[in-house]
């Protein structure tokens, strides 16, 4: 025992040095309302087939965004300006010019049959033939036709040779007809001498062959090379292949774009609304640790110092990986810094009941004991919001993925302060002389207020379960009529808007801009400078009238307004951003379904997903009846309460899961009730110590989080009440459904008639 405590120990160290090196030498990448970054207007084509339209810059957007996620730039805007223009605002970047180059490249990707060798100076030599230098300079003249296209490759990766030491390659995987078409084409090849041009495949890159290779002689004519993969092998350094397999992957631009200004943008938010954010976020992590510090004494001035670690570990990791910090996601980083409470608790009101209950003779003994029963709810909770927080890494993309990134990190964060930190703190502090002399300064010591209160009442929460299924689905209706009765109120984000740009006689604040503008009647404005004395407002979609007035706002704040531009945008959160943020959510859900079946029951995963399900409806009803805004920040928000929502109900029904061990044909309602009261404490304290943090947000973040955290408070009211009174009468219900009725009804007249058992 002695030896593990030290290992634990060592480990935890070993941790926090790791991170507290990483966190003063390794600097966390700022989005772009709180730094700013580079923009970058792109402007599309017409070819002679294409017309460089609405429609295809939409698909030029999407191709885009993709691109820029591959180039590891997290949390970038792209919204589509007028008819033609693409603006492209990337945060920290350092060489615009090649991200410009990147965005820029058309990647149109073909393989084309050798027909011979051309020659030098010809470009085309009749119609069907295409005459191209390969890699070496040498023309060749070529298939017009390709046989296969970037279409057919399911995936590109840029890899070293380690074997050969041959340098850089990509590799490349073709699609099911991709597959066909690649076997073909180099079956026909093979079949030529080895040696002549014509058994070569030509790779070809936006009208530049970059590879041309021979057939191996040991390719079979007619044959061709199966398996569906290739590579393409070339003169590449490690940034060309990787820029050769970004361009690939990300498919290939619809029309070409030509890059017409590119000039660096200030932050969205100013520097007075970032100190208060901050300082909300402080305060309320202090709030949080004062309130745990309250009800748990020494162990909770463990787990504060645990919650410092916390989010040191998480400030490290977010820098390690190299993912951006915009200012929800700070807030959602101070959020989980309260959330992060939720495993000390849990293991302290563990530790109460086995010391209160005299089942443990020394706080040293029902603190390992809380440990040890409390470590499976807290590995199923934080598991299943890992589970999302993959599942919208893989499969969503832009700002979804980047919340992904950051939920991920909080969860794995928390369970090492949690199990490592605390656990280490805790061992070394129960072993003092003067803490074993002295039991009640642990504070685990007595049963505490709120189960002192219910132990004394013992209410049967759950004697009528279908009562509260009955109000959780009036609240449901209520929250249902506000959608269809106000709508929702898509912000910028979802709808688009106007783009309005001026150049000013002097420097403008955008803060400042930001609030004359809320003041003269345009809210929701996203207000930053563009070069030196230039600025940029994006709004909704706005009247001339209204146009007119921000204008004169911004010309009596400027000494002067010119406007530079005036255009429509489309949406930051595209079309193909809100369908895989859709498709990220479902797949998450119906993964944690099957987790939580597996590790409890069908009943008790549906109930979950099905409270999950309740908590979401109800904020989106809530925020409609209220008219705010459902933007990126609102769905950072709804994200933010999908992740945590059913931790709650894990809990309870964790706690159910144990008593059916010790009490196998108890009720269901029964061993429910109990698990309710047993749990309920750590509910409470939990939601606490999140509740502070998030109304120091509300109250001191300023209006850029005043949404937000509304949105999380009522979140977290909600998932706290859906946990005991949605999740746990639908379990019973299902299971009540599930229960034939016929031998229960012969077994309660048998015991009517006092008959002990079968009768001849």
């Amino acid at each position: 025992m002695i030896r593990s405590a030290r290992v634990r120990a060592l480990l935890a160290l070993a941790v926090i040095a790791v991170s507290l090196y990483i966190a003063c030498t390794v600097p966390v990448r700022l989005g772009l309302d709180l730094r700013g970054g580079t923009q970058i207007v792109l402007e599309t084509r017409s070819t002679p087939t294409i017309h460089a339209g609405r429609e295809a810059t939409d698909r030029t957007l999407e191709v885009l965004r993709g691109r820029v996620d591959a180039l590891g730039v997290a949390e970038p805007t792209l919204v589509r300006s007028g008819g033609n223009r693409i603006i492209v605002e990337l945060p920290g970047v350092r060489d615009p010019e090649e991200a410009a180059a990147v965005l820029g490249r058309t990647a149109q990707l073909t393989f084309h049959p050798v027909l011979g060798a051309g020659d030098r100076g010809d470009r085309r030599e009749d119609a069907r033939d295409l005459v191209l230098p390969d890699e070496a300079g040498r023309p060749l003249r070529l298939a017009e036709d390709s046989a296969l296209t970037g279409e057919d490759v399911k995936g590109a990766a840029a890899r070293f040779d380690q074997e050969t030491a041959a340098g850089w390659h990509v590799t490349l995987d073709f699609d099911r007809a991709g597959r066909d078409r690649w076997a073909r084409l180099t079956g026909e090849a093979a079949c030529q001498p080895v040696g002549d041009p014509t058994r070569r495949v030509a790779i070809v890159l936006d009208d530049r062959v970059i590879s041309a290779p021979q057939i191996d002689p040991s390719v079979s004519c007619g044959t061709g090379i199966p398996g569906g993969s290739t590579r393409i092998t070339g003169s590449f350094d490690d940034a060309e292949a990787r820029e050769l397999a970004l361009l690939i992957n990300g498919g290939a631009l619809p029309v070409p774009v030509e890059t017409v200004e590119q000039h660096t943008v200030g932050p969205t938010l100013g520097a007075r609304a970032i100190t208060a954010s901050a300082w909300a976020a402080a305060i309320g992590t202090g709030l949080t640790s004062l309130f745990i510090i309250g009800v748990y004494r020494l162990m909770g001035f463990l787990a504060a110092v645990a919650l410092l670690c916390h989010g040191l570990i998480s400030y490290a990791a977010l820098a390690a990986l190299g993912a951006t910090l915009t200012l929800p996601g700070l807030a959602g980083f101070a959020l989980a810094i309260g959330m992060a409470v939720d495993a000390n608790v849990l293991v302290f009101e563990r530790a109460r009941e086995e010391y209160t209950a005299r089942r443990r003779p020394s706080t040293r003994s029902a603190l390992t004991a809380g440990f040890r029963n409390a470590f499976s709810a807290i590995a199923d909770s934080n598991v299943t919001t890992l589970i999302a927080a993959v599942l919208l890494f893989f499969l969503a993309s832009g700002p979804v993925r980047g919340f992904g990134v950051t939920l991920g990190i909080g969860v794995v964060a928390s369970m090492v302060s949690a199990l490592g930190v605390t656990r280490a703190l805790a061992d070394h502090a129960v072993s003092r002389p003067w803490v074993r002399r002295r039991p009640g300064v642990t504070g685990i010591a007595t049963a505490g207020r709120v189960r002192g209160l219910l132990v004394g009442r013992g209410p049967n929460l759950m004697r009528r379960p279908r009562r509260w299924l009955a109000a959780s689905a009036a609240v449901l209706v209520l929250a249902s009529a506000g959608i269809a009765v106000r709508g929702l109120q898509f912000g910028i984000d979802f709808t688009g808007g106007r783009l309005l740009e001026y150049t000013t006689g002097v420097a403008v604040d955008p803060e400042r801009a930001r609030a004359d503008l809320a003041d003269a009647g345009v809210a929701q404005a996203v207000v930053q400078s563009s070069g030196d004395t230039g600025l940029t407002v994006r709004t909704e979609a706005l009247t001339d009238t209204e146009a007119a007035t921000v204008t004169r706002t911004v010309g009596a704040l400027g000494d002067g307004a010119d406007k530079v531009r005036d255009e429509l945008i489309g949406p930051s959160l595209g079309e193909e951003l809100r369908r895989n943020a859709l498709i990220a959510l479902a797949v998450a859900l119906g993964a944690q379904l099957l987790y939580l079946a597996a590790r409890f029951r069908w009943l008790f995963g549906t109930a979950a997903v099905s409270a999950l399900a309740h908590d979401v409806l109800i904020l989106v009803g809530v925020f409609a009846w209220l008219g705010k805004p459902v933007d990126g920040v609102f769905l950072a928000a709804l994200l933010t309460v999908v992740g945590y929502s059913v931790n709650d109900s894990v809990v309870v029904f964790d706690r159910i899961r144990e008593l059916r061990r010790r009490d196998a044909g108890g009720p269901l309602p029964d061993l429910a009730r109990h698990a309710i009261l047993q749990t309920l404490p750590r509910t409470v304290n939990t939601g606490m110590g999140a509740a502070l943090i998030l109304a120091a947000l509300a109250v001191l973040g300023g209006e850029s989080l005043t949404d937000f955290a509304l949105a999380l408070l009522i979140g977290l009211a909600v998932g706290t009440y859906s946990s005991v009174f949605t999740a746990v009468p639908v379990a019973i219900e299902l299971d009540r459904r599930g229960r034939p009725r016929h031998p229960a009804r012969r077994t309660r007249d048998a015991d009517h008639k006092g008959v002990a058992g079968p009768t001849r």
